[in-house]
């Protein structure tokens, strides 16, 4: 009797679905048993075929050799993953298996990890999709139940393969066009290119701002506070002539109460998590980059088990999912979340659209915790904060609404308009899972609005008033920080002047997918076009300067919301992928030619007098992730060295991070507070406060550094001395 092989994406996820199949036998790369054979990729083992080997001339970037059109694309086994490869294509070549189950991520990027393994090994055979949403033995097992026909997802698979071929159309074409053409090591993209100008134009606004004065006239009465506003609604004032009027005008006068309105107001729970939401309040929360988030979730849900999917666009859940949550409501009822979640449960669920709508559901539903209890204490810090933005979401979507009595009180004094306005609660509701100093309910709020209002009635005059007058600045536009670009590549539609396009981009992912964001905006990081400072993102002169090199069409999120327009449709199997594919080589003809035909020049600001050892050019000085470094202006030669690095040695003086530079025996701790120390001196002062310096303590301290990639090893020498 035949077996069934079973694909997974990775070697964790292959050894749970192994134990659940009882595939209990090891083989090379597989686990075997009587049904099943459970193989597994090591992410993509298969990509597109670089362009020197559809044609030996590409080795060289020359521009008269662009565009770069290949009639068909190839497809090309990864070197570094080549034996897992081989693994694979050997099990599916074996004649005692009958089908294949696809059970790689469900989403479009695992839907073409899965097949481009499949088409470059030859698979024939009959094929199953088995997509779930969490990796518990019970989603993994109703999975297995419920396989769906390969073909339901061949249009997911055109769509991914759409989405492929069209970056290396336009990316790698762009990319070597600007090379060639600037001499310098730039590149572009479909999607990063437009998010690295939402950054640039952010800094062109705050660089071109100037501030004006402004005052505010308040008055207070009776303990509260009123504040003065136009005709318009508008408090602020930009004629300093204007306020002093104002203030001579009510100053000693009696108010007189026009309007007392109160309203019953409601404020309904947020809706739950997709990945770009959760990536947003964790970066604004906890400052975690959007990588960051990425990784941790897929711990949660990979090993831990204990969230849903986490690439996800969607914050509902569908039907069939409601049966479940009492049971996911026990699995988080401990710890800080205890008396949330057994009041929950105590009562009737509230279910309605706002979380349970399947039309909203695209591949998979909104995060939220799995029925898998959890053990908290097996957390890292990183993924204990993570799993309580979830939790607590979770619990918060299913309370009821906030409820409370909005006050509104307009008075007259001399024919001018004040008004003040306060709030009374009257249900914390959904409030109450985030009360406490860990609330991230307080942001943004309106201060002014939290005041507390004496019982006043219409008609009631307001005697011995106190006008004050305050002076304040108008203030620049925030510079992005991984949060607000999260957003501002989930909506970019406001940037697109052409409304129905404005439209389709706001319902389609915007740019990138919540699968890939978090990549692209680390890429632009790694390619030196923006800087990390503190939260905020700076571009840097290389990121200023590429963006008004490249063609104007490739700064537009308008192009993005096109392919994501029609790669959504190609997905539900509505629009052809050759016609796509043909704009896009059009596409990257046009944008080539715009490259070429150019006047523009690129200056590098960052040039060094140090020259290249390899091939004598000069160096350039850049900051990477980790430290500084000394990077070849020339592409092709591609020499870096280290020039310092961010050490896990703290400043004797202000306890920061301190930096190490130079070489050898003359390496050098300093620190931005003006302290230096000699490696010599560093290593006495080490052992001064420690008394000699263990073993242990200098192993461990050496594999920190090596965890943060030491760029030269010579203090690690140094300090290996100490071991003896």
């Amino acid at each position: 009797m035949g077996k069934t092989l079973v694909l997974t994406e990775k070697p964790s996820v292959g050894r749970e679905v192994a134990k659940i199949l009882n595939c209990h036998q090891k083989g090379n790369g597989c686990f075997v048993g009587s049904k099943y054979i459970v193989v597994w990729a090591l992410g993509h083992l298969v990509t597109l075929a670089d362009p020197e080997l559809y044609d030996e001339k590409y080795k060289t970037w020359k521009m008269e050799d662009l565009p770069m059109l290949p009639a068909k694309m190839d497809l090309v086994v990864m070197k570094e993953t080549s034996k897992q490869f081989g693994v694979v294509k050997n099990l599916m070549k074996m004649p005692e298996i009958d089908d294949l189950i696809i059970a790689t991520d469900a989403g479009r990027e695992g839907e073409l990890v899965a097949r481009w393994i499949m088409k470059k090994a030859g698979w024939r055979k009959p094929i199953k999709r088995l997509w779930i949403s969490s990796l518990t033995e019970r989603a993994i097992k109703e999975g297995f139940n419920n396989l769906k026909p390969g073909k339901d997802y061949e249009p997911l698979y055109a769509a991914a393969e759409c989405r492929a071929e069209a970056d290396w159309l336009i990316g790698l074409n762009v990319t070597r066009a600007l090379t060639c053409k600037y001499n310098a090591q730039l590149s572009a993209g479909r999607v990063q290119t437009p998010t690295l100008a939402m950054v640039v134009q952010r800094e062109n606004e705050i660089r071109q701002f100037v501030p004006q004065d402004f005052w505010s006239l308040n008055v207070i009465a009776n303990g509260f506070v009123l504040r003065w506003q136009d005709k318009n609604g508008q408090n602020r004032i930009f004629a300093k002539n204007k306020a002093d009027e104002l203030v001579a005008k009510v100053t000693g006068q009696t108010g007189e109460i026009l309007e007392v309105k109160k309203e019953a107001k409601k404020e309904l729970p947020p809706l739950a998590y997709d990945l770009t939401e959760l990536q947003r309040d964790a970066n604004r929360k906890y400052g975690f980059s959007a990588k960051t988030t990425s990784s941790v979730m897929q711990q949660l849900y990979e090993n831990h088990k204990l969230v849903t999917y986490p690439r996800t666009d969607s914050r509902h859940i569908s039907e069939d999912i409601v049966p479940t949550l009492p049971e996911r409501l026990k699995s988080v009822a401990q710890g800080p979340y205890v008396d949330f979640a057994r009041s929950l449960l105590r009562t009737k669920l509230i279910i309605t659209k706002r979380f349970v709508d399947g039309s909203k559901v695209t591949d998979h539903h909104a995060i939220i915790p799995t029925e898998q209890p959890a053990t908290l204490s097996r957390l890292s810090s990183e993924e204990l904060k993570i799993y309580d933005l979830i939790v607590r979401r979770f619990l918060a979507v299913l309370s009821p609404a906030f409820e409370y009595e909005q006050t509104t009180v307009k008075v007259a004094i001399k024919g001018e308009i004040f008004m003040a306005q306060g709030k009374i609660v009257k249900l914390k509701g959904w409030r109450n899972v985030y009360a406490g100093p860990s609330s991230l309910e307080d942001e943004g709020e309106d201060k002014e609005a939290e005041q507390t209002l004496p019982e006043i009635r219409k008609g009631e005059l307001l005697k011995n008033l106190s006008v004050k007058l305050t002076t304040s600045k108008t203030k620049p536009p925030a510079r992005h920080t991984e949060a607000t670009l999260l957003s501002a590549m989930e909506h970019p539609g406001k940037l697109i002047e052409d409304q129905k396009l404005r439209e389709a981009m706001d319902q389609s992912h915007g740019l990138g997918t919540p699968a890939t964001r978090a990549e692209i905006i680390e890429k632009l990081f790694n390619s030196f076009y923006m800087n990390r400072q503190g939260k905020e993102i700076i571009p840097t002169s290389k990121g200023i300067q590429l963006i008004s090199l490249v063609p104007p069409e490739l700064k537009s999120p308008e192009l993005t919301a096109k392919w994501e327009q029609q790669l959504t449709e190609i997905s539900k199997g509505r629009a052809n992928s050759q016609t796509f594919l043909t704009g896009i080589r059009g596409y990257a003809t046009q944008l080539v030619s715009t490259v070429i035909g150019s006047a523009q020049t690129f200056r590098h600001d960052n040039l060094t007098r140090t020259k290249c050892p390899e091939c004598g050019k000069f160096l350039l000085q850049v900051k990477g992730k980790k430290g500084e470094m000394y990077v070849c202006q020339d592409r092709e030669c591609g020499y870096r060295k280290g020039i310092s690095q961010t050490s896990n040695a703290r400043c004797p003086e202000c306890h920061k991070k301190m930096e190490i530079k130079g070489d050898g025996e003359t390496k050098l701790f300093t620190c931005a507070c003006g302290y230096r120390e000699k490696l010599a001196a560093f290593t006495k002062r080490r052992e001064a406060e420690k008394g000699n310096i263990n073993k242990k303590e200098v192993g461990s301290y050496l594999q920190n550094q090596n965890d943060q990639g030491l760029l030269n090893t010579a203090l690690a020498d140094a300090l290996a001395k100490f071991k003896k």
